[in-house]
């Protein structure tokens, strides 16, 4: 790892010399309770879905936008709200991001069309990307002893890691005894509950110095990441070579190729190369996106695949994705407790990927009349134990020895990486396991039920296969 900063090295000699904060369990919970919001809208609304369509009477062509809109917004606004709350301060952007998260909420739950629901999840994500970074940020700044902020970040990053099936889970509870509108009206409720606890605990912090904003770079870095995540989105519709899917995921990655040359000329850059340069850093980046295209790719598949095939209702869809979550959790602590600091990151996370990679590969052997507890339960366990080998060094690590003006957006890339991952999870897996299924019934020649069923599950199969693969690559 790169040597601190000396910005870093005195703020923390200064926070040591006055001693930990005595509330900073309570400030973590606060914290907690925030990303689990964030993170937990992510999923929670897919189960809600169905219900949502028969009641605004949108296409099945036209559903994915409910997701989508939130993925973009908050994958591609992700890095411009981490360095706002280094320029204006990160007490202040969390509070705007927890009103602005309710106030949104509220109007998805109360939409009454199809384009009122997309624009409302767009500005969850919008405030999402917001409030995130800052999460991340003021943990690291109030934890100032390495032992406490590595326990710190393996209750994060359980919160973080479980909080998608939790919105399964609690999506699928709200949606069969309430109304779907109540997994965004849900969000109030917790939004307060943070808030009051924001304004109690959280105490002002110096902005940066450098109170100038990157414009150039933040158009440049949001335009590529939501022309990409928009492009591989309109790839499941239109296929991978419609010239508008081309056309968009070239752009963005020409966007992003020429981010790196403007941050170079940009006096105060949105993301100082400084940050990306470190190997440890940037690995931690490359961990986290690969974990996020594991964990929404999975969920996405996974959940029809328990409705559509299995016949599970909500309820029984969201229940069964707690062995994951108890993967997670088990995961998370043994890895923050125990194995980051007897074997360190070069031995965990390989050795995380690959437990990921083992838990896809028994989802392969999915089919039609598969047991969920003999073949869904044991790769949801080994999927989850090894995901948190992956998720909690990249938290741990993503923001280590930047400076403290770049703590929040070096907080943001962490977030950001595992977003993005997940839209491009959703996306490519979507996408394989639709064509997959179309060529299954194509070289069938049935259109039976029973054949469209066993069409389905063999575009899951493929898609899982794929997934072996990027955590196989990810090492």
């Amino acid at each position: 790892m790169s040597q601190q900063p000396a910005t870093a090295k005195s703020a923390n000699t200064a926070g040591a010399a006055l001693g930990p904060d005595p509330r900073r369990w309570l400030i973590l919970a606060v914290i907690a309770l925030a990303q689990l919001m964030v993170v937990l809208d992510a999923t929670i609304v897919n189960i809600a879905l169905p219900s949502a369509q028969h009641a605004l009477g949108f296409s099945l062509s036209d559903r994915q936008w409910v997701v989508t809109a939130y993925s973009l917004a908050f994958g591609g606004l992700l890095v411009v709200g981490g360095r706002l709350s280094d320029v204006v301060g990160r007490k202040r952007t969390f509070i705007v991001g927890l009103v602005g998260f309710a106030a949104a909420s509220a109007l998805g739950g109360a939409a009454q069309s199809l384009a009122a629901l997309v624009a409302a999840r767009a500005v969850q994500g919008a405030f999402g990307a917001l409030l995130a970074p800052s999460a991340l940020a003021i943990l690291t700044t109030t934890f100032t002893e390495a032992r406490e902020r590595g326990k710190a970040l393996g209750i994060y990053t359980a919160v973080a890691g479980a909080g998608g099936a939790a919105g399964l889970l609690l999506g699928g509870v709200l949606t069969q005894y309430l109304s779907w509108r109540w997994c965004l009206y849900v969000n109030i409720a917790v939004a307060l509950a943070a808030l009051v606890g924001a304004l109690i605990l959280l105490q002002n912090q110096d902005r940066s110095a450098h109170r100038s904003f990157d414009i150039p770079g933040s158009l440049v870095a949001v335009g590529g990441l939501v022309a990409i995540v928009y492009g591989l989105g309109e790839a499941s519709v239109r296929g991978w070579s419609d010239p508008l899917t081309v056309a968009l995921i070239a752009g963005g990655a020409a966007l992003l190729l020429i981010f790196p040359a403007i941050e170079r000329l940009t006096r105060y850059p949105l993301v100082p190369l400084s940050v990306l340069a470190d190997r440890t850093r940037g690995g931690s980046y490359i961990g986290l996106l690969v974990g996020g295209v594991g964990v929404i790719g999975m969920f996405l598949l996974l959940t029809y695949y328990l409705q559509g095939t299995l016949d599970f209702s909500p309820l029984a869809a969201g229940l069964a994705f707690l062995p994951f979550v108890g993967g997670v959790v088990l995961g998370a602590n043994i890895v923050s407790n125990i194995a980051l600091s007897r074997f360190g990151p070069k031995v965990v996370v390989p050795t995380g990927m690959v437990l990921a990679a083992v838990g896809a590969a028994l989802l392969t052997r999915l089919g039609v009349h598969s047991g969920y507890g003999t073949h869904v339960v044991p790769a949801l366990v080994l999927f989850g134990f090894g995901l948190s080998g992956v998720l909690v060094p990249g938290f741990d690590l993503g923001p280590a020895g930047t400076a403290e003006d770049d703590a929040g957006v070096a907080s943001s890339l962490v977030n950001s990486s595992n977003q993005v991952g997940g839209s491009l999870g959703a996306a490519l897996l979507n996408t394989v396991a639709a064509n997959a299924a179309a060529g299954y019934l194509v070289s069938h020649d049935q259109k039976s039920g029973p054949a469209i069923l066993a069409a389905s599950v063999h575009g899951d199969v493929i898609a899982f296969t794929v997934l072996v693969g990027i955590f196989a690559a990810g090492q």
